[in-house]
């Protein structure tokens, strides 16, 4: 039996057999389609004696169709195939989700030959199938061939090779949109019970997921619902106030006052005044009754910050109030009953100042009911960079400045310096490089020279412009290694050079490129 073309009908049927055998193989080697494209498109070719193959696909996204692979096309002229649902035949195909056949392409005025492939063809006519790559009711993509014209050729048998094809690459698509979606599901699921593990307690108002940290949110957590006396033990600028702020609006007396006082900021007869309030006449500029912090917290809470600065005299009327929850105004001889948890924060050591008699050791014992501590920064290193992060984009928006990203070297003093004032001293440091910069950038150059190290400030010896210039060409290179996830030949296409000079200025630079690659759970 012989068909319209000459071509013997079990010829045909064999190599049929054949194509969609080895398909069906080469699907079977990866879950993505694009791994074995080009090979698929090989085999079509060999077997259907076409002379152009071409997988295209819908970018979701962005809404413009795409060579995703091609048999006979150069990668320039893969480039130039790119379409919009509906324009052209490929785009007509996949917006309709209907297969086209064009005899003679140079009778189509559809036909636009954006890749320009078939240019300068003028003795030979040029014939083009398509069909859509469909799942369910949705166009992904198309198939198309080139025949060479002519009149015994009967289309309806590649159209229906074509489309069997197309439905084979639908179905390897679907059960790889399945198996991503299950590991998306897992790992989606994994994230939350990792995220669940680490704020099983956090307090909105404190950044960091440091052990160190975790630890003070557990205790947060566990006293916040009382009304105990706690006192937060931690260097300057560790963000003692926030953990006071945190256990207050956790806790059964959120809809309260919240009071704070800094004892080290007021003189001792200021101070007693500012917290058990005075009487009018009781000294001179007490013009009127005014009532303490003691008192307009009541049922609240009082945050005597820095308490290791309150005098002897001060320590003892604290005490009877921590004891009796009463006290009388400066100049009064009314007894006032109050309602007040007391939360303290020192930056000294109370042991130390309890053995040199500075500080009364029934006070510290009240006072130290339940102790938390909070680590200095430099115990925290891995909280740096998320609370710079954070920095960033609060100072970017008050100063409306719009800062993207930290540079690595930049990055790298961070996490270098110790901190000795801690968060508030990084918070400075990120708000004065944020008024500094002008590329959108947070660069080493823009923190203050304290945090300068001797390889990114360039001074580790004496010299010149070639120093200079070597320095910035580190920077650079870090840069673009960074963005490209440690990828050398990214990097090089970023900086416009070649994979070999990049490698010889990773290797000059003593550049590790492995600790730029992403990282996977």
């Amino acid at each position: 039996m012989t068909e319209a073309n000459g071509q013997p009908r079990i010829k045909r049927d064999v190599n049929e057999l054949a194509l969609l055998f080895d398909i069906s193989r080469l699907l079977d080697q990866s879950l993505d389609i694009r791994e074995v494209a080009e090979e698929l498109l090989e085999a079509m070719s060999q077997r259907m004696g076409v002379s152009h193959a071409t997988l295209t696909l819908l970018n979701r996204q962005t809404g413009e169709i795409y060579i995703e692979a091609a048999h006979g096309l150069t990668p320039a002229q893969r480039e130039r195939g790119r379409y919009r649902p509906g324009e052209g035949v490929t785009g007509r195909v996949i917006q309709t989700g209907r297969p086209a056949v064009v005899p003679r392409i140079s009778k189509e005025p559809l036909f636009m030959d954006k890749t320009g492939v078939r240019r300068g063809i003028t003795r030979e006519e040029i014939s083009f199938i398509c069909v859509p790559i469909r799942i369910g009711n949705e166009s992904i993509g198309a198939l198309s061939v080139d025949h060479l014209f002519t009149e015994r050729v009967s289309f309806e048998e590649d159209v229906r090779l074509l489309s069997i094809i197309a439905s084979m690459i639908a179905q390897a698509v679907r059960l790889r949109l399945s198996v991503e979606e299950e590991r998306q599901r897992l790992m989606d699921e994994n994230v939350r019970l990792h995220q669940q593990l680490q704020d099983r307690f956090r307090p909105s108002n404190i950044i960091g997921n440091s052990a160190a940290m975790q630890i003070v949110y557990d205790q947060i957590a566990q006293v916040c619902k009382s009304n105990a006396t706690v006192l937060i033990r931690g260097e300057s600028g560790t963000g003692k106030e926030l953990v006071a702020h945190a256990i207050h609006y956790n806790s059964l007396r959120n809809n309260k006052a919240f009071i704070k006082v800094n004892c080290a900021a007021l003189p001792e007869t200021i101070l007693e005044s500012e917290l058990f309030g005075h009487e009018k006449g009781a000294f001179t500029g007490a013009v009127t009754q005014k009532p303490g912090r003691f008192e307009l917290a009541h049922g609240g809470t009082l945050f005597l910050d820095e308490i290791g600065d309150f005098s002897p005299a001060s320590q003892i009327k604290l005490l009877r109030i921590l004891q009796e929850r009463e006290f009388e105004r400066v100049g009064g001889m009314e007894t006032i009953k109050t309602d007040v948890r007391v939360i303290a924060a020192t930056s000294r050591k109370l042991e130390e100042m309890v053995s040199r008699e500075e500080f009364r050791q029934d006070l510290y014992y009240r006072l130290n009911v339940f102790p938390i501590h909070l680590p200095p920064l430099r115990e925290r290193k891995t909280d740096i960079l998320q609370l710079a992060n954070y920095f960033v984009e609060k100072y970017a928006a008050v100063n409306h400045k719009p800062i993207r990203r930290i540079s690595t070297p930049a990055i790298d003093m961070l996490m270098a310096y110790h901190w000795p004032g801690n968060v508030r001293e990084l918070e400075n440091c990120i708000e004065r490089a944020v008024l500094v910069s002008n590329d959108e950038v947070i660069h080493g150059h823009h923190l203050p020279p304290t945090l300068q190290t001797a390889e990114a400030s360039g001074t580790v010896h004496t010299g010149g412009l070639q120093e200079t210039l070597d320095n910035m060409e580190r920077e650079l290179i870090l840069d673009a290694l960074k963005s490209a996830r440690g990828n050398m030949a990214k990097a090089a296409r970023a900086l416009n050079i070649s994979e070999r000079l990049m490698g010889l200025r990773v290797k000059k630079h003593d550049i590790d490129a492995k600790r730029f690659k992403a990282r996977h759970l």
